[in-house]
C-alpha cells in the first residue's frame, strides 16, 4: 500500500481531514480533480470566507436522520476552529448572527489548510481525475489519470452538485452507490427561488429591491433580509427558507416582522386619517414596493376609509403575503445540496461505512446540509476531523 489513507476531494473537509490524519503520523493522499484545491471556500462569503458560525448546533441542519452530525459537532466546536484561525494570525470579523468572516481574504483559510497539511506531511495532487476505484483486500486501489494508489482507507470528499462551473459532480455519489450505499434524493438548497407568468411579471421591475421579511414554508420560518431579481426572490431569508420549500408548497412572507400590522394599522388610521394608505406602507418598505401592492392588490385610499374589516384583511395579507414561486434557479447558483449519502448506514463518531470496513465520508457528500451562515464550513471541520481521527 502507498498511503495510509487516499482523500478524494480538496475540499474544505478533505483537507481538514488531511491534516488531522497526517498530524497523527498517517501517510495521506488527497486527489483533487481540478487545478487547485478549495475553490468554494475561495468563492465563499464573497470571497471572506464565512468559515464557521458562533452558535451552531444539530437544529442548524437538515437530515432525514437529524441525530447524526451531535456527536462530530461536539467533539470539534467553532472555538476549535476559531483557535486554529487564530494560530494563523488570520483576522476576522463577526457579521451578523454569529456569522465569521476573515476580514482580509478566503485565500488566508486555503492557506492555512495548506500550511497544516505540508507540516503533517500530506500529499496532494492537483490536476489528479480519478478514473476508477476498486475494493483490493483490505484496502482500496485508485485509478487516476496520475498513475494507481493505494491504501488500507478512503475518504471520499468530493462535495454535492452544487456550483457545478467550481468542479462539482456526482462522482461521490456514484461511488457510494457502488459500495452498496443508498443515496438520498438530492436537490438544490440555498438557491434563489424563481417566479414566472403573473407573479415574475408583477414584480420583475423591481429588481434590486431589498428589505427585512419574514419567511414561512410549513413550520420553519426566517427573519432576514429578502432581495428581488429580474428571475424572483433571492437574499438571505430567501436562501434559508429555499431548503425547507418544495415546489407547488405555499410560502408566505411577512412584509411587516417588526410590527403588529392590525395595531399599526388602527393606529395609523386614528392618527393620520387624511393619509393613503401607499402613503402609510411607503415608509415601512421600500416606495416603489409598496406602490406595486398598492396598484396590483390593494385599492389605496386614505386610511380613514377603511372599514374594520377591511384593515384586518390587509393586516392578514401583510403577515402572510402568499408567494407562488415556479421553482429554483437550481445548482448553478445553489450553495449546497440537499440530500446525499444515507448517514444511516454510517458511523456517526468516525463517519466510516457501517458496510465496508475502511471507506469514510465527509462533508456534503453526505446528507447534511446546514443552513446559511458557517454553518457548512462547521460540519466539514468537524466531520473531517472525526474521520481524521478514526482513519
Amino acid at each position: 500500500m502507498d498511503h495510509d489513507l487516499i482523500i478524494l476531494g480538496g475540499g474544505a473537509a478533505g483537507l481538514m481531514c488531511a491534516l488531522t490524519a497526517g498530524q497523527r503520523g498517517r501517510r495521506v493522499l488527497v486527489v483533487e480533480h481540478a487545478n487547485k484545491v478549495g475553490k468554494k471556500i475561495l468563492m465563499s462569503g464573497g470571497g471572506r470566507c464565512n468559515f464557521t458560525n458562533l452558535h451552531t448546533g444539530p437544529q442548524n441542519f437538515l437530515s432525514a436522520n437529524p441525530h447524526f452530525c451531535k456527536s462530530a459537532l461536539a467533539r470539534y466546536t467553532p472555538a476549535d476552529f476559531i483557535a486554529l484561525v487564530e494560530s494563523h494570525g488570520i483576522a476576522y470579523h463577526e457579521k451578523e448572527l454569529g456569522q465569521l468572516f476573515c476580514d482580509d481574504s478566503s485565500k488566508q483559510i486555503v492557506r492555512l489548510l495548506l500550511d497544516e497539511c505540508a507540516a503533517a506531511g500530506v500529499r496532494i495532487e492537483v490536476d489528479c481525475e480519478v478514473r476508477d476505484v476498486a475494493r483490493r483486500g483490505e484496502g482500496f486501489a485508485v485509478s487516476t489519470a496520475r498513475g494507481c494508489f493505494s491504501a488500507p482507507k478512503l475518504v471520499v470528499a468530493t462535495g454535492g452538485l452544487s456550483i457545478p462551473s467550481m468542479g462539482a459532480s456526482g462522482f461521490g455519489y456514484q461511488l457510494a452507490r457502488q459500495f452498496g450505499h443508498v443515496v438520498l434524493p438530492t436537490r438544490a438548497g440555498l438557491v434563489p427561488l424563481t417566479l414566472s407568468g403573473k407573479p415574475q411579471e408583477q414584480y420583475q421591475d423591481l429588481s434590486g429591491l431589498s428589505f427585512e421579511v419574514e419567511a414561512r414554508a410549513g413550520r420553519q420560518s426566517f427573519r432576514n433580509q429578502m432581495l428581488i431579481t429580474h428571475r424572483g426572490l433571492s437574499g438571505p431569508a430567501i436562501l434559508q427558507i429555499s431548503s425547507y420549500w418544495q415546489p407547488g408548497e405555499p410560502l408566505q412572507l411577512d412584509l411587516l416582522p417588526d410590527r403588529d400590522a392590525l395595531a399599526w394599522l388602527q393606529e395609523q388610521q386614528q392618527e393620520r386619517p387624511l393619509a393613503e394608505l401607499r402613503t402609510i406602507l411607503g415608509e415601512t418598505l421600500p416606495k416603489r414596493f409598496a406602490q406595486r401592492l398598492c396598484e396590483a392588490w390593494f385599492q389605496s385610499k386614505p386610511m380613514r376609509q377603511y372599514r374594520p374589516q377591511e384593515l384586518k384583511d390587509l393586516a392578514a395579507q401583510l403577515t402572510e403575503w402568499p408567494i407562488t414561486a415556479s421553482g429554483t434557479e437550481g445548482y448553478r447558483t445553489a450553495e449546497v445540496t440537499l440530500g446525499g449519502v444515507d448517514t444511516r448506514e454510517l458511523s456517526s463518531a468516525t463517519m466510516e461505512s457501517r458496510l465496508v470496513p475502511g471507506l469514510h465520508f465527509v462533508g456534503e457528500v453526505m446528507d447534511v446540509t446546514g443552513w446559511l451562515g458557517g454553518f457548512n464550513f462547521q460540519w466539514a471541520w468537524a466531520s473531517g476531523v472525526a474521520a481524521g481521527k478514526s482513519v
